[in-house]
This record gives structure tokens, C-alpha cells and sequence, in this order.
């Protein structure tokens, strides 16, 4: 017999161990993660969905409804992200992981207490930004209503190392140092850099300082942090589970600090965190879409990773918001 469970429902010992095993297994589906988002309820509204059948916990689907401030901008941008796709048990069928998305489509979003957030409450729509190969389940996610959309990874072995030419005389050039963050006035002033990138270059959403030093207090994250005559100018957020190291935030001050090099220096140190703590991966989380120029693709390309597209996953519940909202964030992209 195979059935939905919710948070209250769901064996904590078969979750971790499901999310230890599988093959599509990330940090951001474990336990922890989910702990850390409900940790945040003035930011987001965490949910989770499991799948059991004849006993056994197949699969998992840990995400966020986003909340913003300003409640234009809210109901035009509200979104539920599925960080990592979903965790599936590898020998997961495809009616199994259909009835977990099909779950997650309508009705949606069971929260830690078990409401349903519906009608005007729910997303925009649901997107689920894969670091793992989730093809063999593509026509169950189709069946459910997600459509794929293209979209590119690095992943590095970091027990090779493949730096490009560049990226080595860098490093050696450069007399900046790197050490973990120690205190919040640290995370604070890292957190100034990154705010200055958001809204300078990436120009989408940040999360506002308390998601990070929510992240430090409860130790879910690293922060490997780049200073220079005593000033941060850049670092790196890290998350890590036993296979993989996930650069989950990076930002230096390049332009100021040319001969410094601190994204070079944040993103190597992540790397090497990873060599030490024996992960067979370090995950740069993202590298555009393919065909599209994109700096950033070209920044972690330097460092020797594997190029992979297990693209994302996209259900649009509200098209009409949706096409309004994307026609937004170009035209705040190109200001």
C-alpha cells in the first residue's frame, strides 16, 4: 500500500536514512534542513511531503513557500522552491514519486502544523532546482504537471585539482586570507557585500540578514570568509552533508580588490573544505541556462568542475501572476 505522509507522520530515523542513501540525496531534503527553514517563519514557510509504501519511506520532498515583506511584491512573487529536487529511494517508481508531486500541486503547501496554505495563500508556482540526475523519473514529473527547463551545474571532484592556468596565479598572487567566520559582527559584515552584489548584479531577492545569522547561530552553515589588512571583502556560505559541499552564497568585492581576487579565494577555500572533510563533491548550485552568456558560468568554469544540466523542474499554478512576474524581473534585471 502506498500513501502521502506529512511532517507529523514521517519516521525521522527512515527520513535520514533515505536522504544518506539515495543517489538524488541532498543537504536541503534532510531533516536539518527542514528544522532550519521552520526556524525562519517570519521568512518562509517550510513543508515536506513523504511517500511510504508497504512500510518503507521511498521518498521525500522538503521546500518553502517564500514570504515578502511587502505584500505587492508578495503576490506577485510568491514561489515554492524545492532546493536539490526532491530525495528519492533509488529503486522509486514512477507512480510513487507522481503521487508525491501530484501532492505537492493540489492541494498545497502542509506546513510543520499541518494547514493547508490554498486559494490566494498558495504559490505562484512551484520549482524544483535539481543538483542530481532526476531522468529516469521525467515522466512522472510531466504526469504531475512540472515541465523541465534546461539549466546548467558545476560539480567538482575535489580531490583533483583542475584549476585553470588563471585561477592558480590568482591564488598565488593574492596575500588575502581566508578563515571561517567566528562571530556575528563577522556574518554582519559579510552579509554587506553580499547585500551590495543583490542589488547591484543579481538583482533578484535576498534573503535579509536573519536567515544568515540564524544559519550561524544554529551551525547549519560555514562561513568561509575572505579578509584583507583586516577588512572582509568577500566569502563564501557553505552547507555540507556526508558526500557533497554546497556553495549556497559567494560574493567578493573583485572590482575593489582586483589583485585580491575573493571570489577566487572564497570559492577555492569551499573546495579544499571539501578535500579535507572527504566529500567527493563540491556543488556550485547553479550556472545559467544553456546558450545564454553568463558570467558567472565562466567564473566557476576556471576551477575545473564537471559541467552538467539536470535542469529544473517548473509548475506554474498561476499562469497569468506568473507571466506578470517574470515580465517584472527582466525589466529589474536590466536597470
Amino acid at each position: 500500500m502506498t500513501h502521502i505522509l506529512t511532517y507529523n507522520q514521517i519516521n525521522r530515523q527512515q527520513w535520514s536514512e533515505l536522504v544518506r542513501t539515495s543517489e538524488t540525496r541532498t543537504w536541503f531534503q534532510s531533516p536539518e534542513a527542514y528544522d532550519f527553514y521552520a526556524s525562519l517563519p517570519e521568512l518562509m514557510e517550510p513543508f515536506v511531503y513523504g511517500v511510504e509504501s508497504d512500510g518503507k519511506l521511498c521518498a521525500v520532498c522538503v521546500g518553502y513557500v517564500t514570504k515578502e515583506s511587502n505584500s505587492i511584491r508578495q503576490f506577485f512573487t510568491r514561489r515554492a522552491i524545492i532546493i536539490g529536487g526532491p530525495c528519492l529511494a533509488n529503486d522509486c517508481v514512477n507512480e510513487e514519486v507522481k503521487l508525491l508531486l501530484s501532492t505537492l500541486n493540489f492541494p498545497y503547501g502542509v506546513s510543520r502544523s499541518e494547514e493547508l496554505s490554498t486559494g490566494s495563500n498558495a504559490p505562484i508556482y512551484i520549482e524544483t532546482r535539481n543538483f542530481n540526475d532526476f531522468s529516469h523519473w521525467k515522466e512522472a514529473f510531466e504526469d504531475a504537471g512540472f515541465s523541465y527547463k534546461p539549466h546548467l551545474n558545476f560539480h567538482v571532484d575535489p580531490s583533483v585539482n583542475k584549476l585553470s592556468d588563471n585561477r592558480k596565479r590568482q591564488l598565488k598572487k593574492s596575500d588575502a586570507v581566508v578563515s571561517e567566520g567566528v562571530s556575528e559582527l563577522e556574518i554582519r559584515e559579510w552579509y554587506k557585500v553580499l547585500a551590495e552584489l543583490y542589488r547591484t548584479k543579481v538583482k533578484t531577492p535576498l534573503w535579509p540578514i536573519d536567515f544568515f545569522l540564524e544559519a550561524y547561530r544554529q551551525d547549519i552553515a560555514k562561513f568561509l570568509l575572505v579578509k584583507h589588512e583586516g577588512r572582509i571583502i568577500g566569502g563564501s556560505m557553505v552547507v555540507a552533508d556526508e558526500r557533497t559541499v554546497y556553495e549556497w552564497f559567494e560574493c567578493g568585492l573583485n572590482a575593489q580588490y582586483k589583485d585580491q581576487y575573493p571570489s577566487v579565494l572564497a570559492t577555492y577555500a569551499g573546495i579544499q573544505l571539501a578535500h579535507q572533510s572527504g566529500c567527493a563533491r563540491y556543488d556550485m548550485m547553479g550556472a545559467g541556462e544553456p546558450g545564454v552568456p553568463y558570467g558567472v558560468r565562466d567564473f566557476k568554469a576556471e576551477f575545473g568542475g564537471q559541467l552538467v544540466e539536470h535542469g529544473r523542474f517548473l509548475c506554474v499554478c498561476k499562469p497569468i501572476l506568473y507571466k506578470i512576474g517574470t515580465i517584472g524581473i527582466k525589466i529589474l534585471k536590466r536597470k
